[in-house]
């Protein structure tokens, strides 16, 4: 996961679907840059993280 820091990505949670730059994966979240700004998500509520297709 860590090779997809600094990419765009789509961060799948049990709620919505995220998509921004991926900053920062911690222990207990994850960080994106989106339009509407930063955004932490706890990694408990992730259920998938991959790069944003083109």
């Amino acid at each position: 996961m860590q090779d997809l820091v600094g990419k765009d990505v789509e961060v799948l949670a049990l709620e919505t679907t995220y998509k921004g730059k991926l900053i920062e994966i911690g222990e207990t979240e994850v960080y994106i840059e989106a339009e509407s700004g930063w955004i932490a998500i706890p990694v408990e509520k992730i259920i998938s993280i991959k790069e944003k297709e083109n």
